[in-house]
This record gives structure tokens, sequence and C-alpha cells, in this order.
């Protein structure tokens, strides 16, 4: 696993959407279960963040 900052808005998404899928096939075992809510939490806050960013980048060029 990539750093939290190393990590690409895109990259994050596979990853929660690679998750996401071993969820929906039954493949996580309970014991990963949690681990896995856990780091799909943490990429989804990267996501929030990088769009906040990218959000206020563009403002700031639209007001200028």
């Amino acid at each position: 696993m990539a750093k939290k900052s190393e990590l690409s808005y895109a990259a994050a998404m596979t990853e929660i959407e690679q998750i996401l899928g071993r969820f929906r096939n039954e493949e996580l075992s309970v014991d990963d279960l949690t681990k896995e809510v856990k780091r799909a939490t943490e990429l989804i806050s990267l996501c929030k963040e990088r769009l906040l960013k990218a959000e206020q980048s563009v403002k700031k060029v639209l007001e200028e």
C-alpha cells in the first residue's frame, strides 16, 4: 500500500472499488473485514480531501 500522500485520486478510487468487489463477492473473512473497512475509510477521506482541493483551485482560477 502506498502512503496516503503518495496515492493519487484514481489509485484510491481503484482500491476502494477493489475492496467493494471483495465485499460484494463475500471474499472477505470476518477478520479481514475490519481492516478493509478501515482502509476504505482512509481512502474515502483522501478522495474527499483531493476533491475539496481541486474545487478550491478551480474556484480560484475562475475568480481571477
